[in-house]
């Protein structure tokens, strides 16, 4: 071969090479990214009347229902990988139910059950779920009839939301609602901090009473962001919101009603909102607790006049839906959204109780009678200290990450404090995020470490369960998870 014919071919070889680089370049960007695929479906999980009514010291039978609770679920598909996201109108769930869950989505729908979500909302006014007052204290129970129940539903909300999976699109918006969350642990002038049911004096208090002229202080910030992510068809009607809000919870029910609280009258409102929100298939709102451990909706600066039952609660909850359907005008909607999930258990320690402590508990149980109907805090805490003391050396806390897009949503299965969603925003690698407590289990309060030095209802023990340290350990495994995913 001539130097000439060589170089020739040298030369179209180069040129051939090229074309077909630019050819594949060209197909490569014009190809159509795999569409996402969301659905979304409600189950109800009201119980019968009789249950035992849960969210304070005496539980009661309910009567009636005011209104009805639900397991709202969300299912999304970016054609490798499946989520579900589901809120639960329950004020929490025991793992062992959360784990029942899961397992049966995972075999009747083939969603991993490490890819699913459940959480409680933190409703006052619902039936138990967590288990009796032994139960509460162990990582797995045998569930019982309205636990099984609250499971199947949950499976049949996610089945459903399967079959009305379509073409989505996504995006991922906040709205600063601050008038509504208001931190309830404060600093209270010296000598006027009551003992707590211990005989000892806290450095701060849980609601002190609204207009207390011994107020100093609160011990922290709310977190007042609401954080949406927000599905429709493309170009067309919403198929979902799911929201998350840090506020604890609102009450005001009439005795012995069943009620979703707040949470449950935000999706009604938000679903008005909605041109075509009754039409088939429905619109499904969505509202997961955020972090409001130590938050809560009375302003303890300026009291506010007492008003009906119902009243407060549907007033924060449309409040809230206009504010989240305007924002909803001003988000950037999007086609694809790559998923993944990651799901650890981690080995977390039950609260250690001093031999003092547990005299203090059987001393206490010898001197006080017990009246039907009436609550006495350190009988209470007595029962629990004794019962928190005999629990196995750690429990298997769940935490979870979700990556939807550009957006992670961390969960911790507690009542967890607002400085620590308000952390992991900060410190975990995507600029969309937020986290979602109660999910897959109920552990009671996680103060930070500080907290636990300035006491408090939320840190004793028996309304604490996990050791000091529950929050930090939690933490770090919810930011390297978020790494993985990222």
């Amino acid at each position: 071969m001539t130097k000439l014919m060589r170089n020739y071919c040298i030369g179209f070889m180069r040129y051939f090479l090229l074309a077909l680089f630019a050819t594949v370049s060209l197909h490569a960007a014009d190809a159509p990214k795999t569409p996402l695929m969301a659905g979304a479906a409600t189950s109800n999980i009201t119980p019968d009347l009789g249950g035992e009514v849960v969210g304070g010291f005496l539980p009661y039978p309910c009567t009636n229902v005011h209104d009805e609770l639900h397991a709202r679920c969300l299912v999304l598909d970016d054609g490798k990988t499946k989520l579900a996201l589901v809120v639960c109108d329950l004020l929490g769930m025991h793992r062992s139910l959360c784990v029942a869950a899961r397992e049966l989505i995972e075999k009747e729908t083939g969603i991993p059950a490490a890819n699913v979500l459940i959480s409680g909302t933190h409703t006052h006014s619902a039936v138990n779920a967590i288990g009796g007052p032994v139960r509460f204290y162990t990582s797995d129970m045998e569930l019982t009839d309205f636990q099984k129940f609250v499971v199947r539903r949950i499976a049949d909300g996610v089945r459903r939301a399967i079959h009305l999976l379509r073409p989505a699109e996504i995006a991922f918006g906040t709205v600063d609602v601050p008038e509504h969350v208001h931190i309830r642990r404060w600093f209270l002038q010296d000598g006027k901090m009551p003992p707590n049911p211990f005989g000892k004096i806290d450095k701060v208090k849980m609601n002190p009473g609204a207009g207390n002229a011994a107020l100093v202080e609160p011990a922290g910030d709310p977190d007042p962001t609401v954080s949406f992510i927000a599905l429709r068809e493309p170009g067309g009607r919403l198929i979902s919101v799911y929201s998350a809000y840090s506020l604890h919870y609102v009450g005001g029910v009439n005795s012995a009603d069943i009620s979703a609280d707040y949470y449950g009258m935000y999706c009604e409102a938000l679903k008005r909102l909605q041109a075509g929100g009754s039409d088939d298939p429905p619109f499904v709102a969505m509202m997961a607790n955020g972090t409001s451990g130590d938050a809560n909706n009375i302003n303890f600066r300026n009291p506010q006049p007492r008003k009906k039952p119902y009243e407060q609660m549907r007033y924060v909850a449309e409040d809230v839906a206009g504010k989240v359907n305007d924002a909803l005008a001003k988000v950037t909607w999007q086609n694809s959204a790559p998923l993944a999930a990651r799901y650890r258990e981690l080995g977390v320690a039950w609260r250690k109780i001093d031999p003092e402590l547990i005299t203090w508990a059987k001393e206490t149980e010898a001197r006080t009678p017990r009246i039907q109907g009436k609550a006495d805090l350190p009988l209470a805490y007595a029962g629990r200290v004794q019962r928190l003391a005999v629990a196995s050396p750690e429990t298997k806390a769940a935490v979870q990450i979700l990556r939807i897009g550009d957006i992670c949503i961390g969960t911790t299965p507690t009542e967890t404090f607002a400085e620590t969603g308000v952390e992991f925003r900060k410190r975990n690698p995507f600029a969309k995020s937020f986290m979602v407590e109660l999910a897959n289990g109920y552990y009671g309060y996680m103060p930070t470490p500080r907290h636990f030095e300035l006491g408090g209802y939320e840190t004793w023990p028996g309304t604490n369960n996990l050791e000091p340290q529950a929050s930090v350990k939690m933490m770090d495994a919810l930011l390297e998870m978020a790494a993985e995913v990222k």
